[in-house]
């Protein structure tokens, strides 16, 4: 990825935070952010450090993908200092209110339920939006997501049903513009999200990873490509 440009929402924790570790360990500039300023400039910081002999950089903007106006700064911050636009758009951004497995739609409040789909299907069809017209001729959006997006579990409320609607939202801007636009899943990781519970961030990272660079473009775009292809596309290499 070195002098591609690539956007992370949602980068202050989690797998937004690995996946932003991993495109600058791989030379990208990244720009990155999160609702709280201090969170996502002590990333930045963190970060550049650690990519200082790899040819990787990182800036670092406070944003919330709910409110359009500060995605639309982000992306033309991205833009701004790159000779052929974004590169890669990784939409993070998520939330999750109360114990996972433990919020019951009909239990739920109409602030969380309204605050899950602001922040996860608003907020992608935001990224994705105001991220379109600074797209690279060869740009890739990708958002992580997860099965209880595509088969109900009881218990997961309106987080499940606003990752659907982010899901339905990518199908929709893969039908209707030039750019591979899809998901990724990576199982259970061990995110605020999940209680702690699942894999390394550093797993989903590296499934991001390929499906931005090196995963067919035909399988992305519209797709939800997770980690089994991931590990058999790159069997025995050592990426």
């Amino acid at each position: 990825m070195d002098g591609q440009t690539a956007v992370v929402t949602g980068a202050s924790r989690g797998i937004g935070e690995a996946v932003a570790r991993r495109f600058a360990s791989e030379g990208a500039r990244v720009v990155i952010c999160a609702r709280e300023r201090d969170e996502i400039d002590a990333v930045a910081e963190a970060i550049a450090e650690d990519a200082a002999d790899d040819g990787g950089s990182v800036e670092a903007l406070r944003a919330d993908v709910r409110d359009e106006y500060d995605v639309e700064r982000l992306m033309e911050l991205a833009a701004r200092e790159s000779d052929d636009g974004i590169d890669a758009v990784v939409a993070c951004a998520g939330v999750y209110h109360g114990a996972p497995g433990e919020t019951p739609l009909a239990s739920e409040s109409y602030a969380a339920f309204d605050d899950a789909f602001s922040t996860n299907a608003r907020g992608v069809f935001t990224t994705v939006k105001e991220a379109k017209p600074h797209l690279a001729a060869d740009a890739r959006v990708v958002v992580p997501s997860g099965g209880v997006a595509r088969e109900a579990q009881p218990g997961y409320g309106s987080y499940a049903v606003s990752k659907a609607a982010a899901e339905a939202v990518v199908r929709q801007f893969a039908a209707e513009i030039d750019r591979p636009v899809g998901v990724v899943d990576p199982g259970a990781v061990a995110t605020d999200l999940t209680g702690g519970r699942g894999r390394d961030p550093a797993d989903a990272a590296d499934l991001v990873h390929w499906a931005v660079t090196t995963a067919p473009a035909e399988d992305v775009d519209g797709g939800v490509v997770g980690l089994k292809a991931f590990r058999s596309a790159t069997a025995g290499s050592s990426d």
